[in-house]
């Protein structure tokens, strides 16, 4: 008789391998047609909602990982909230102004000069629309759910419309204001640019030291002494207007071959090095507080007029003499310092960084050439001290990647001192998971200055103020209020379609325009004011959705970014922050901690790998990532996570292959009536579903990855399922010892994966098509488990019978080794009874559990080995082989040859 007829073996048609590249489209498919999103909504509904908030990516390239890092991320957090009863809907959208779109289509061969404002802005739209859709179909392949069919787009009337309201609310409480002040500007986007839109990296940059000449030193110090400045900046020495020391420093003059200088004292020894002095050849003539230099004035180096010496608190002897050359039109400290000396604010470069009438000789010069006429004009003058060069890290626009400077033009500001307080209080009752970002985030609101919220660019949207016929701004909350309504009607085009008289309410008058002619801003609002408007534009017009939103969750720049303009517009307008927790992720680098590059070839691409191994295999990858920090990805570590999903896939088939003829309803064994190997696998189990649950509270992926390894390897397939064999396999179908564990195997199988379905969604929902005895249509209209009780005693006990079977399991391989047994079936196990552990108390088979064919317990073994827990000695089995279940029996019946297998598989076999 082949007995291997008679053998109960797994059956499923769930395969071994995922084919998840064919199947993941497919299933994405039937999704879409069921209309599951709408029915998790549906489930849920009237339950308490949780609201993450699209940070929006911007509508421009094609997606990377950091990309899927993020929104997968989202769509993990999203789905654990829906599967545990929370209405959780996720509106994804796009940031779709600024200058990457307008530079995009300017690559494409498209003259903005050669067409109208509104055409330029329209041919932006279908640019950005085409981006969206690329994008939003690569974010579907994922396998991430949401309202793709109503995203939030920054261009739609609605959201500009709401975007104009944010900004009439600050303008209400005093908080808008037009200026004259330095701001980073970028000569080549022609444009302001918000710290945010800086990048730092190295720059060559000259290192000069100049002396100024003393003019009138107020009899302190004799006129013709030089005070020696250091910059590395030459162009902006024609702007130059003060010299800045520090009140409390101490100053020391000094004779070097009969020329007299002035540098701060706790400097002197690094000047004298970087200007390659010899200090035996140093005298020291005076010595000053800096409050003592102050009002004194020296000579222009370049122009005939002076320079004062004033105070500032912003002066250090970090570096240079402790002399600051002092332009308020190119830089923020000099700005301030200049205010209160009321120097004025020269900033003689036009918006290409080309010099101006104002600067004299070197109008038409671009701001970076003129460095070296500069130069040589201070070394013909007598003023030049020194030049070297350096390479020092350096502001860059993160779009053209070309240096920026500093310089003073009109533009529009956004307070921030006026508030700056209600948004740390706002932080303060912020969750964070890292308590260094709340700092991180508090520090920066600490130190920023006003927000600049004007850019010289189109595609965006329009600022809506006036300008008065003698040129007086007109920003009227009337005014703002009917702009917002046009916009929401018409569009923001019309702002360069229609007249100002058009725009402005019906019959309005101003006394600055006495013969009713208004002119409109030309500036267009920056793009971090579109997507710091969006918990008014989205959580605020969906009436779905809450404010604050529970979850911000994007890339640790984003502190600087939409994190921080978010809460500024939100605690401006609101009184608090326009979310509940913060959250971030950090850059996807390659597998040696590198930055991904073409150049390079290091780069990793979404959709070459979800067409090489799908979706899931990215997921998983996500789940492996500790992504608070920065993480890594290559092709070894995919293969990694591939061979992990293969582990994971072939021990859901094994349970899936066991459970097929067990039904729960009627099958079932109640937890009082299991084996006891049965009850603490279960326990063990609730241990991981705690565990998970946990987990997924805390966004701690990279744990449950962890654990789902260790319970898989260590719990099922080095224990349980091998240990198992012999009763799935050999026992009656009904035996109680298999229902019993059945019953363990259908809720591990039903409830891990639905622990796992917010991570491996198609798979998931592939496991549960194959399980039998389910309700739901999908895996995805399931609950999680529930956070159970754990038995610690029983574990413990367990524990300990555990370590008692590794010890076994040692000397079955020392056994192996010296060829006394080949498979572990054919040995016979002589083993010592630990203390504080009764093997009569375990209630199971030992032969089963050591997977061995005989056991016996023994007080004391003479020949046996100790090992950590218990003395082992291994023994060929006695007895014959059963020919259906391997194991070796001394029945009479099978040793006398009567049988060919063991009197528990004859009772199996004769009752088929």
């Amino acid at each position: 008789m082949d007995y291997k007829e008679t053998l109960l073996m797994p059956k499923t048609k769930f395969k071994m391998r995922g084919g998840l590249v064919n199947k993941e489209p497919q299933m994405q498919e039937e999704w879409r047609n069921n209309n599951l999103y709408e029915k998790k909504l549906k489930l849920n509904e009237g339950n308490t909602p949780y609201v993450l908030h699209d940070g929006p990516p911007y509508a421009n390239g094609s997606l990377h990982m950091g990309h899927a890092l993020n929104k997968i991320i989202k769509d993990i957090i999203i789905r654990n909230k829906q599967m545990r009863g929370y209405y959780a809907p996720y509106v994804p959208g796009w940031d779709t102004h600024g200058l990457p779109i307008e530079q995009a289509l300017t690559n494409k061969g498209i003259d903005r000069k050669s067409m109208s404002i509104e055409e330029f802005r329209n041919k932006c739209i279908e640019f950005a629309n085409t981006q969206i859709d690329q994008q939003r179909e690569g974010f579907k392949r994922m396998g991430i759910d949401g309202e793709w069919d109503n995203p939030y787009l920054t261009y739609k009337p609605e959201f500009e419309a709401a975007q104009i309201r944010v900004l009439k609310d600050m303008v209400e409480k005093g908080l808008i204001y037009k200026g004259k002040k330095p701001i980073y500007w970028s000569p080549v986007s022609e444009s302001s640019l918000a710290e945010a839109e800086l990048e730092y990296k190295d720059k060559r940059s000259p290192s000069i030291y100049v002396g100024f000449d003393v003019d009138d030193g107020k009899g302190i110090v004799e006129p013709g002494v030089q005070i020696v400045i250091w910059t590395t900046t030459p162009w902006t020495i024609p702007s130059n207007l003060a010299v800045a020391v520090h009140p409390e420093l101490n100053y020391v003059q000094f004779n070097y071959e009969g020329k007299e200088y002035i540098v701060a004292e706790g400097l002197l020894d690094s000047y004298c090095e970087d200007v390659d002095l010899d200090k035996e050849k140093i005298t020291r003539t005076k010595e000053f507080k800096g409050s003592e230099l102050e009002y004194i004035t020296t000579k222009h180096p370049l122009f005939d007029r002076t320079s004062l010496v004033i105070l500032g608190d912003h002066v250090t002897l970090d570096g240079g003499t402790g002399c600051v050359h002092t332009a308020p039109g190119h830089g923020d400290d000099d700005f301030i310092v200049g205010q209160k000396y009321d120097l004025g604010v020269l900033s003689p470069v036009d918006d290409k960084g080309v010099f101006t009438e104002e600067a004299g000789k070197y109008e038409g010069l671009f701001y970076d050439k003129a460095n070296k006429v500069i130069t040589e004009d201070l070394d013909a003058n007598g003023a030049l001290i020194n030049m070297s060069f350096i390479t020092h890290s350096y502001p860059h626009d993160w779009r053209s990647k070309t240096p920026v400077i500093f310089r003073a033009t009109p533009q529009w500001f956004a307070s921030i001192k006026n508030v700056r307080q209600d948004i740390i209080d706002a932080l303060d009752d912020t969750k964070f998971q890292v308590e260094w970002n709340r700092r991180r985030m508090s520090n920066m609101i600490q130190n920023r200055g006003d927000w600049v919220i004007s850019r010289q660019r189109v595609w965006g949207v329009p600022l809506p103020f006036f300008y008065a016929e003698n040129g007086e701004e007109i920003i009227d909350v009337e005014v703002i209020e009917r702009v917002a309504q046009l916009f929401e009607e018409h569009g923001s085009n019309i702002w360069f379609e229609w007249d100002a008289e058009d725009l402005l309410p019906e019959g309005y008058t101003h006394e600055g325009s006495p013969n009713g002619e208004f002119t409109k801003e030309t500036d267009i609002m920056d793009v971090w004011f579109d997507s710091g408007s969006t918990h008014r534009g989205v959580l605020g017009t969906r009436d779905y959705l809450t404010y604050p939103a529970d979850l911000y969750f994007e890339g640790s720049d984003q502190y600087r970014g939409w994190f921080n303009s978010s809460i500024i517009t939100s605690v401006a307008t609101r009184g608090i922050a326009p979310y509940k927790e913060l959250l971030s992720h950090g850059f996807v680098m390659d597998g040696q901690g590198k930055k991904m590059s073409k150049s390079v070839g290091n780069v990793i691409l979404p959709e070459k790998v979800m067409k090489q191994m799908g979706a899931d295999i990215i997921r998983l990858w996500v789940m492996s990532s500790d992504f608070e920090e920065d993480v890594r990805i290559s092709d070894d570590i995919l293969k990694q996570v591939s061979e992990v999903y293969r582990k994971v896939r072939n021990t859901f088939r094994f349970l899936l292959g066991n459970v097929a003829d067990f039904n729960p309803s009627e099958d079932a064994i109640a937890y009082e009536d299991m084996m006891e190997v049965d009850q603490f696998m279960v326990q063990r189990f609730n241990e991981m579903v705690n565990l998970m649950r946990d987990c997924y509270d805390r966004y701690d992926y990279v744990s449950m990855y962890q654990s789902l390894q260790n319970f898989i390897n260590v719990d099922l397939s080095n224990f349980y399922l091998d240990y198992g064999k012999d009763i799935l396999y050999i026992e009656k179908e009904n035996a109680h010892i298999r229902r019993s564990m059945q019953t363990v195997l259908y809720k591990i199988v039903t409830e891990l994966n639905r622990l796992l379905a917010p991570v491996l969604v198609h798979t998931a929902e592939e496991i549960h098509q194959h399980t039998p005895y389910v309700e739901q249509e999908s895996v995805h209209l399931e609950y999680l488990p529930e956070e159970a009780e754990v038995d610690t005693a029983l574990v413990n006990k367990w524990k300990q019978f555990m370590a008692v079977r590794d010890d076994v399991f040692k000397a079955l391989e020392v056994a192996r080794n010296e060829k006394v047994i080949g498979k572990s079936l054919e040995a016979k196990v002589y083993v010592t009874q630990p203390e504080g552990l009764s093997f009569e108390d375990i209630n199971g088979k030992l032969e089963q559990l050591f997977i061995v064919s005989q056991v016996e317990v023994v007080d004391a073994l003479e020949d046996g080995t100790e090992y950590d827990t218990a003395t082992v000695n291994v023994e060929h089995a006695e007895g014959t082989r059963c020919e259906r279940c391997w194991n070796y029996s001394t029945a009479e019946s099978i040793h006398e040859g009567d049988d060919d297998i063991c009197p528990r598989c004859r009772e199996v076999v004769d009752a088929l």
